[in-house]
């Protein structure tokens, strides 16, 4: 630590290990409690808290003293160290290697070296050395692999640059010290190769290959055998310099992204839609093609007819000739295994007939909320790569989408539970190349041209095949005549066998003949059991008796919940239970298979789903044992577990419990180390609960729990405007304003008025927004509510906004700050200091512009909320560009556009594609510009935006002006965007360029 009379000495111990915690995150708060475990780890003495605010004073005393420029200030919950980033060697090495990206992407290597030099020098060893704790030991860790990796950047770069021999002598010593790093190897291998010394070269492949069996039992990884292949067969071709479109054409994967957010902010641009245009051919290509893997697991002991799964597989795969989709319909009555044979298939020709991916769906057919199409289309969409923002609200609209989406692939879609061809026919695709497979307990005879499998009871052979596939065929064989009357008590049913031999599987000291007798006693018409219900019923009461009582009960009381899959938690919440690991109470259920197992969770425990038949039952038995108070309480345990979770969801995503109403409904708290695991990631999670917590809002409000109905749909807003589920935030909003209604809840049906508000924001229907909004704020006023009034101006001032009066923006983004301040909610705050900086810029008032922009970043940095940081730097980026700083600009919009990458926000990271394209084109770098332009029109025409395709059309035709031909091209599809848009401005500029060409 250097001050201004030099050296400053910090006493080794805990004064070192806090401040190196807080120079390792400068400008940040750390709180208290994470300096206590810093120190003490696992083992905090009662006075911890009190010993770390000793040290802090000490240390504001010695900076204080030192007269450095640095300040350590108190902000709760923890500290904040202020200094200039270039203070503090780690934050300049980062912004060093960050900005040597940049130019790589840029075409310039050479700089790109010259940065990456300076920042390597800044190491004077292994980061952290002599610091006594375990967590900052890994943090060192992690600062060390960062070093390594800008050290093996540079020498990849130099090696594109022709520099071999005089990496020689560093990689030898490199490889020396990281024996294990085969990139480096590589690297060495390379550069021995390139300076005419193939034999080095390959004896450095081979002490790499020793050195790894020797001290890893491995080989070495494919990449260094290819090397050594290709200098063995004189092919290794020389190193070619890096593009900017190869390092920008790597898949994203799902999180917060930067363009979704909290405050409805919309974008710059107009709305996409689902409109069909003509994509023109660009120089480089984003790739967001989505190839999904939907199927359910494949059975281990299924058995089936062989002809009829070839009869099958060609009615799906078809040949040459097929002129049309494939399509195959299987039917039966309950339990005769439709869906195990239609998954099974599917799997079957899943890589070689479908190679472009297989979707699958549960219509619940049979139940009393059948899925429609319009909600499935949205799913596979979804599924398909198509954010949620852009996918249309129409059922034709979302059809002709997905059609078109499908157009050029070989996708099988597997459709389970059909509830009639109504359901089905808006969901077949349009191309020969996809299938079709769908299972209905209906006869679907309206389906054209579909084949048809009708399925019964197994025939005895393929029962008892099953049965020994179960129990293993030396029982089955050591009792025939048995093991025959057994499978004809059963009536033959795939899933009643199933249920009956798990039993036998358990018990191997059971004989058949007496499972056989077990059944005689429980039923003395052994005739009825092969018909209908009767057959489910007389099994399902067999197996549901052999439970201990406890398990019974937990039966009953999970009929009552009606996701399409079972989180293990919820056993714990419906018997009040909380213990580490909830999944044990479900085993039990799992080995009679009254539930089966339907995943992993990532706490590594599993997920559990009914078959249909046996919740019913289940059903039935909780009716008959439970009276409804009891009942009643557990619904409301359970229903307080979704609330639970989902509120800990929408805090982890914003960094607390910001920019939301919520009711006084109980909630039931999982074990906090489980739910920690399972919200690691909030939105995946949401994501994957979505059916679940939707279904729970409807749920909660039948069963007269209207607070928590509302604020269950509100906490939803989360996942509903991060992913653009529009139709689900309406659905359940409308849900839970029906149930407070009715129940009197004036601040629930405020709640819900000014969240619809929001949603009617974001679909661009202003008067219906505006009218929400201020009944809304009518309610809040009356009950004194900070918060409510806070989100209702904040959303009206953006509605003003959106009209050019920028006047009654203001005035309203400054009485909803004063509410955000009463509230205490700083994300508030920060998001509407964002929105109103815009104004501000508009306005040429930049001082207070990027006052209002640094207290808006400070606020997301220190909670850590990466998607309002984002936002709020894109307009830094803005402004940064107004302002004549381009270069400046550029480093922000590229650092905006790898967080927009790194959580899969394909929408944002069209914006920030075409706002490097602004930038290049202020510049006067016109080759820049077009490539982020080119790059631009892929990534939105590849998710199907064609607003935003066409606008970046626009942008690049106005640097072709001596390429006609191209920009006729470019031109024509956007004139048709446009105009079908009313974008009226940007069609009559358009027009004019075209004429011109």
């Amino acid at each position: 630590m250097q001050g201004t009379a030099g050296p400053l000495r910090v006493p080794p111990g805990r004064q070192e290990v806090i401040l190196a915690a807080l120079l390792l995150e400068s400008n940040r708060v750390v709180s208290t409690s994470q300096l206590v475990d810093l120190i003490w780890e696992d083992n905090p003495p009662e006075t911890a808290r009190t010993q770390v605010q000793i040290c802090v004073s000490r240390l504001r005393k010695m900076l204080a003293d030192a007269e450095g420029e640095v300040a350590l200030t108190t902000r709760p919950p923890g500290y904040v160290l202020h200094t200039d980033a270039g203070n503090v060697d780690a934050a300049l090495f980062t912004g060093l290697v960050q900005r040597a990206r940049v130019l790589r992407e840029s075409g310039e290597p050479e700089e790109a070296v010259r940065l990456l030099r300076s920042a390597v020098t800044l190491w004077q060893g292994d980061c952290l050395t002599g610091l006594d704790s375990g967590p900052l030991a890994n943090k060192a860790r992690q600062l060390n692999e960062e070093r390594l990796a800008a050290v093996e950047l540079r020498i990849r770069l130099e090696l594109e640059l022709g520099r071999h021999d005089r990496l020689v002598g560093e990689l030898q010593r490199l490889t020396h010290e990281h024996p294990l790093r085969e990139k480096l190897h590589g690297q060495l291998i390379q550069a021995l190769y390139w300076s005419g010394r193939q034999a080095e070269a390959l004896e450095a492949f081979r002490t790499a290959r020793r050195y790894l069996a020797e001290e890893l039992g491995l080989e070495p990884s494919r990449e260094l055998r290819d090397l050594e292949a290709a200098i063995l067969a004189g092919e290794l071709p020389p190193p070619a310099a890096t593009t900017a479109a190869a390092t920008a054409a790597r898949p994203v994967p799902p999180s917060t992204p930067a363009s979704g957010t909290p405050g409805t902010e919309q974008q710059d641009e107009a709305p996409a839609t689902a409109a069909e245009t003509t994509p023109t051919p660009v120089a480089e290509s984003i790739r967001h093609d989505t190839v999904p893997h939907q199927l359910p697991a494949d059975i281990a002991d299924f058995v089936a007819d062989g002809q009829r799964l070839a009869a099958l597989e060609k009615a799906l795969t078809g040949g040459d000739g097929r002129g049309t989709v494939g399509l195959a319909a299987i039917t039966g009555k309950p339990g005769t295994g439709k869906s195990t044979l239609a998954v099974h298939v599917a799997h079957a020709l899943a890589e070689t007939g479908f190679p472009d991916g297989q979707l699958y769906c549960d219509l619940r057919g049979t139940t009393a909320t059948p899925a429609t199409p319009v909600e499935v289309l949205g799913r596979f969409l979804r599924a398909l790569g198509i954010p949620g923002q852009l996918i249309p609200e129409s059922l034709d609209e979302r059809a002709e989408m997905y059609r078109t989406r499908l157009s050029a692939r070989r996708v099988l879609v597997v459709l389970d539970d059909a509830a009639g061809e109504s359901q089905v026919l808006p969901l077949l695709p349009g191309s020969r190349g996809c299938a079709v497979l769908v299972t209905s307990r209906a006869r679907l005879t309206a389906l054209p041209g579909a084949h048809r499998v009708e399925l019964d009871v197994l025939d005895e052979d393929r029962a008892l095949e099953l049965l020994a596939r179960i129990i293993g065929g030396d029982r089955v064989s050591g009792e025939a005549v048995a093991a025959e009357a057994l499978v004809r008590t059963v009536g033959r049913l795939p899933l009643a066998l199933r249920i009956v031999a798990a039993r036998l599987a358990a018990r191997p000291h059971w004989t058949l003949a007496s499972m056989v007798q077990r059944l005689a006693n429980e039923r003395h018409r052994l005739d009825e059991l092969a018909h209908g219900e009767m057959t489910m019923r007389a099994s399902l009461s067999l197996t549901y008796e052999g439970l201990a009582p406890d398990d019974r009960g937990l039966l009953r009381l999970l009929s009552m919940a009606q996701a399409p899959t079972l989180p293990s938690w919820l056993a714990g919440a419906l018997l009040d239970d909380h213990r580490p690991f909830p999944s044990d109470l479900m085993e039990p259920l799992v080995d009679v298979q009254m539930l089966d197992v339907a995943g992993v969770e990532p706490t590594g425990g599993f997920r559990y789903r009914f078959h249909e038949i046996i919740r019913v039952y289940a059903r039935e038995q909780l009716a008959a044992q439970h009276p409804p108070e009891v009942r009643r309480v557990a619904f409301a345990r359970m229903a307080g577990g979704w609330m639970h979770l989902a509120q800990e969801a929408h805090r982890k995503v914003y960094g607390g419990d910001f920019t939301v109403l919520h009711g006084d409904a109980p909630r039931w708290q999982p074990p906090a180390s489980y739910t920690d695991e399972i919200l690691a990631d909030p939105l995946a999670w949401l994501d994957a609960e979505q059916a679940a917590l939707c279904g729970m809002v409807g749920h909660a409000a039948d069963e007269g729990l209207h607070d928590l109905s509302w604020d269950l749909a509100t906490s939803l807003v989360t996942l509903f405007e991060v992913r653009g589920h529009y139709d689900l935030w309406e659905r359940t909003h409308l849900t839970a304003l029906a149930a407070v209604r009715k129940a009197g809840n004036l601040r629930g049906t405020a709640a819900i008025r000014a969240s619809l508000g929001s949603l009617y924001m974001s679909r661009n229907q202003y008067d219906t927004a505006r009218q929400a909004l201020t009944s809304a704020l009518d309610v809040f006023q009356a009950l004194d509510e900070p918060m409510g009034e806070a989100l209702c101006r904040r959303d009206m001032a953006l509605i003003a906004r959106t009209a050019g009066d920028d006047s009654a923006a203001l005035e309203l983004y400054r009485r909803s700050l004063a509410d955000f301040d009463r509230a205490g909610d700083v994300v508030g705050r920060a998001i509407v200091l964002t929105q109103s900086a815009h104004i501000r810029m508009r306005q040429g008032e930049t001082d207070l512009a990027q006052k209002q922009l640094d207290e808006a970043l400070d606020i997301y940095e220190g909670i850590g909320y990466t998607g309002g940081r984002a936002r709020t730097l894109r307009r830094v980026g803005q402004m940064l560009l107004e302002q004549g700083r381009s270069d400046l600009a550029v480093l922000t919009f590229t650092e905006v556009l790898e967080l927009c990458r790194d959580s899969g926000d394909v929408i944002g990271e069209g914006h920030l594609l075409r706002d490097l394209g602004h930038a290049f084109t202020v510049m006067g770098r016109p080759d820049r510009a077009r490539d982020f332009y080119d790059r631009a029109v892929s990534a939105r025409e590849q998710i199907m935006d064609f607003s935003g395709g066409a606008l970046a059309r626009l942008d690049l035709a106005r640097l072709l002006t001596e390429e006609p031909g191209r920009s006729r091209r470019l031109l024509t599809p956007a004139v048709e965007v446009f105009r079908e848009r009313r974008m009226t401005r940007e069609l009559a500029e358009a027009e004019r360029l075209l004429g011109a060409c």
